[in-house]
């Protein structure tokens, strides 16, 4: 039977079982949503307010399931407004298939109307991308995104179908099955025995690992392993959630922010073993530096990250759940008292650290703070920490997903968040993305049918708060906890602590009032000072089941500790400001 290449599009995103596409319609899409219209009943279209959250929107779709998220855009402007969305998947290796329409192929290359070359455009930030110029390739192509979007070390894949492909017409069969993924790569047993060497002899190991442990479903391998050799875990920023933070070898975030036990352990180490991790720069510092005390086995499924950043002693390609149930197999059951004794050491010594970080900001000599942020609006009994605000939506949120987006707030977040579960914790590490978390978090709860919690800063939230509209008019369960403090508070911290207090257009001194804003929107919201406020505020926000904004007053002198500066390394981590 023959069909419109519009039709072919939506029955091939069905047959790959994709039950919700996020989008904006346009000229060089309307056949395409003219087919979502009519298939209605069988995929789910989400209407963002602008494409930039759709891109988001099918990220968080897919970080919160593993499958892979799907955004359609119409040309030019359409089109471009998705890189950004593209490039902060394709950073955290996040399976997407971006669709967009092109003028037509007779059009194309003559600066007609709305026309990109967004082919071009995408070509550094995609693992493949196409454009369709024959419509008897079309559904082919689309099952060939998929599978490539999924396969291996995942990431976004884009489409971009002409306008008079989408007309036209061709014969069309559908596969009875979703495409499945490429063979995995498996670890050669000789590199895995050497491994096991290794870890049989050192003394003190630390397991490391990213994000690569949560799309590769490896959690249970991770903790079986850590109980099998006795050894301390650290992550990554992107790794967070693979491990319960309850989790006794659990020691948090290591690298720029992160936990100070689990940076100092890490670096006292004879012997890392990271998987599914990139050694990026935030997590290393000084990378000259960062390797002097251990040797490393670095174990991933994308051959190129090997050797990429870091210098590995033994480097293995291979399925990271594969790799490491084989690899504790081969180990012996170990004992380190000493190592343990060590650990435990660096866990109270820590814990006195953040003790004394947390002297709320008021406390502290904030020299030209008058000029910068109007302290004389926040009440007497101003109490907020950024650690209260965590530990009290945490206390009242239950089963959800956690999206941040970038800056202070998000490394409060990760530092403090008790994660329980794999796919709980959304954010933007590679990239470093402001604004991902409106349609990161829309996203999630459409996939998960949970509530999602964003955690956001004044300035990330304003990048896109327009897809509040999106929440509400979806009914998303979604509750918006904004760590107000009136700045661009990552930039200004660097700013006192590197650049003589030059605040250089850090200080938003915005009159924008987030509670009005919120119901404006058809949302709730609420605006608190005190521990008190917030704590009726989240049982309202979890009990709305809507969408709640939650505006909390944070002082813009809070600071994000213990921090490593940039180029710096664990020698120079500054765990106090005096």
């Amino acid at each position: 039977m023959k069909i419109s290449g519009a039709k072919i599009v939506v029955e091939t995103l069905i047959e790959q079982g994709c039950d919700t596409v996020f989008g904006y319609p346009g000229g060089q899409v309307i056949n395409l949503f003219d087919e979502l219209y009519i298939a209605r009943d069988r995929i789910n279209h989400i209407l963002t307010a602008h494409e930039q959250g759709a891109a988001h929107a099918a990220d968080g779709y897919a970080r919160a399931t593993g499958k892979v998220g799907v955004v359609i855009a119409t040309s030019g402007p359409g089109a471009t407004n998705l890189v950004t969305g593209i490039a902060t998947a394709f950073l955290d290796s996040v399976p997407m298939v971006a669709i967009t329409g092109n003028v037509p192929c007779s059009l194309i290359g003559r600066d007609s109307f709305q026309e990109v070359d967004i082919v071009g455009v995408t070509m550094p930030i995609t693992k493949h991308n196409f454009i369709v110029k024959d419509i008897n390739e079309l559904a082919d192509t689309l099952r060939m995104a998929f599978k490539i979007a999924k396969s291996g070390r995942p990431g976004p894949v884009l489409v971009d179908i002409p306008k008079d492909v989408q007309v036209a017409q061709c014969e069309f069969t559908a596969n009875a099955q979703p495409v499945i993924p490429y063979p995995l790569a498996f670890a050669p047993e000789d590199k895995l025995m050497q491994a096991a060497k290794l870890i049989n002899s050192c003394e003190r190991p630390y397991i490391y690992f990213g994000g690569g442990v949560i799309s590769g479903k490896a959690s249970e391998e991770i903790m079986a392993l850590a109980d099998k050799i006795d050894a301390p875990i650290g992550c990554s920023l992107m790794g967070l959630s693979a491990v319960p933070v309850k989790n006794p070898h659990f020691l948090g975030m290591q690298g720029m922010h992160g936990h100070y036990a689990s940076s100092v352990a890490q670096d006292e180490a004879d012997l890392v073993i990271a998987l599914g991790a990139r050694f990026s720069d935030r997590a290393t510092g000084n990378k000259n530096r960062y390797a002097q005390n251990f040797r490393i086995i670095h174990i991933d499924i994308d051959g190129a990250e090997l050797h990429k950043n870091i210098p590995a002693d033994l480097a293995i390609k291979g399925d990271i759940r594969d790799a490491v149930d084989r690899l504790t197999a081969l180990c012996e059951k170990k004992e380190h008292p000493e190592w343990s004794a060590r650990i435990k050491k660096l866990r109270k010594e820590e814990a006195k650290r953040t003790e004394s970080a947390l002297r709320s900001a008021y406390e502290k000599n904030c020299e030209n703070c008058a000029a910068q942020c109007d302290k004389s609006a926040l009440p007497a009994d101003h109490r907020l920490s950024p650690y209260d605000i965590v530990d009290i939506i945490a206390a009242n949120a239950g089963d959800v997903t956690v999206v941040t987006d970038v800056g202070q707030h998000q490394m409060w977040t990760a530092q403090r968040y008790p994660f329980t579960k794999p796919r709980t914790f959304l954010t933007s590490g590679g990239l470093g993305t402001m604004g991902f978390g409106m349609g990161a978090a829309i996203g999630a709860a459409a996939a998960t049918g949970r509530t999602s919690v964003l955690f956001t800063g004044d300035g990330s939230f304003g990048m896109n708060l327009n897809e509040l509209a999106t929440a509400v008019s979806q009914n998303t369960p979604l509750v918006v906890v904004i760590m107000n403090n009136g700045v661009l508070g990552m930039v200004r911290q660097w700013q006192t602590l590197f650049f003589d207090k030059h605040y250089s257009n850090t200080t938003l001194d915005r009159k924008t009032d987030f509670v009005k804003l919120a119901e404006a929107f058809g949302a709730k919201g609420a605006r608190v000072f005190t521990k008190e406020e917030l704590e009726k505020a989240a049982k309202e926000a979890f009990s709305c089941g809507g969408t709640y904004v939650i505006d909390c007053a944070v002082d813009c002198d809070e600071f994000v500790l213990p921090m490593l500066p940039p180029g710096g390394s664990i020698d120079d981590i500054i765990t106090e400001i005096k």
